[in-house]
Formats: structure tokens, sequence, C-alpha cells
């Protein structure tokens, strides 16, 4: 038998931080913040390498005064590491010598500062292609509505992260348990089936891709389209990022 449209679930698609106040799905919801070049992988990765927590702050007032406190803190500005800061924003920045056990303050240009945005969700999880599957595992667990948050970059629309808002979205409905009625939604579905084949090659197009590259900050590219290599799911609650969840293959929590 079916199950009944009104157990379903709906996902929304929000292309850019700045149409966040627009959004459709107005209650009972949880956000999926994306920023896939860098901040949700590099948020992905230091939990993989075994942050305790991360602090995400919006401005860069509050990352020094947390600094001056006595926090490890990453921040960038236009792709940079700034001076004051402990590590930039890549994913390779985070060993598990120089993060295991610790918390983080985290400030960066589009991540941060969409969080920020979407704080009267009731949570906000982070989302990337190296926590793909893990954290479809965990919103179909959540039996909530999902709205999927794109950083973008400075309030426009970007091409990686709403690739991954598609995949995301696909993987979601295949679960039998999501719907959806949103445009945006759909367009990113159909841009991750034309991506997925050769979708190194595809992120060429996109204008963030060639100003890491002219930073000769690109090396973190082929890592941040790799699907699956974390279970953590970090999730923004209380006003810091945890790790809620580590889902195993056989869906058991550990």
């Amino acid at each position: 038998m079916e199950k009944q449209a009104e157990n379903l679930h709906w996902i929304e698609v929000c292309l850019t931080p700045k149409l966040f106040s627009e959004i459709q799905t107005k209650e009972h919801y949880i956000v999926v913040l994306v920023d896939i070049l860098r901040a949700t992988t590099s948020i992905c990765a230091a939990f993989e390498n075994g942050v305790k927590s991360i602090l995400p702050v919006a401005t860069l007032e509050e990352a020094k005064e947390l600094k001056n406190q006595g926090f490890l803190v990453a921040s960038e500005q236009d792709g940079k590491k700034l001076d004051f800061a402990d590590f930039g924003n890549s994913a390779f920045n985070f060993s598990r010598e120089s993060i295991g056990g610790q918390t983080l303050v985290y400030c960066t240009t589009n991540g941060t500062r969409a969080l920020e945005i979407a704080k009267k969700a009731e949570k906000i999880a982070i989302g990337a292609f190296i926590n793909l599957s893990a954290l479809t595992a965990w919103l179909i667990s959540q039996d909530n509505n999902v709205v999927v948050l794109c950083s973008g970059w400075k309030n426009k629309f970007c091409l990686e992260d709403t690739i991954f808002a598609g995949a995301l979205t696909e993987q979601l409905l295949n679960s039998g348990n999501f719907v959806i009625n949103c445009d945006s939604a759909v367009a990113a579905v159909d841009l991750w089936r034309l991506a997925q084949p050769d979708i190194l090659g595809y992120i060429e197009k996109a204008a963030h891709r060639h100003r890491l590259k002219k930073l000769e900050l690109d090396d973190v590219i082929p890592y941040s389209f790799t699907l699956d290599s974390t279970k953590v799911v970090p999730v923004y609650t209380g006003g810091e990022i945890t790790n809620e969840q580590i889902i195993k293959s056989t869906g058991t929590n550990s």
C-alpha cells in the first residue's frame, strides 16, 4: 500500500541566502546548509578528524574576540585566510593532530553568514558531498520537512551548491518519504543529473572554482566532490555545531 500523501514531507531548495525570507515551508523544517567550496565540506572534514565542536560566528569581530579568549579560529575573507586566524577554510587545514578534541571558532565569507540567517529553523544540518548518504539517512530519521539552503557567493546563485542540493533532493525522493512542489528543487535535480557523469569536468564552469584557482587554493576540489568519504552529520543547535550522529551502512547509530 502506498504511503498516504499526508505522511510525506516536503523538500524545498533555497538557491541563495537572500531568498530565505521568502521560503514557502513555514514550520516544522530542518535546514540543510550547503557551502561546498568550502565551508560545509571543511566542517565535515573537521568532525571526521575529531574536532569536539564548532562555534560558528557571522562577523570577524566576534571571531577576533574569541581568538583573544584562547579559542582556535578558522576564518577567511574572499577565500583568503586572515592574519589573526589559526586556519583558513580548507578541509585540508584540519588534521587530527591540530584539532582533535578541540572547540573551533568558524567564520567565513558565505557559509557562516548563511547559517546566521537560518537560525529560526528547528535544526540546521551541515551538508556536503563527502557526507551525502549519512546526511540523507539522518534526515529520513528526523521525520520532518527539509529546506536546503545554498550559501552561494555573496548572496548570488552558485553552481556547486545547487548541484549538491539536487543530489540530496534526489536521494530523499528515492526514499519514498519526501515530495517536492518547488521549481528550484526540480531545477537542482536536473542540474545534478547533468553534472553527475563528470562532476569535476562540469564544475570547471563554476566561478568560485576559478577564484580558488587564482588563489592557489584549489587542491581541495577533487575531495570536495568525493561522495561519502565520511559518515559524520554535523548539526547546529544551541549556538554550536556538534556531530549528532555517525550512521553506519547498516543504518544503526554509533
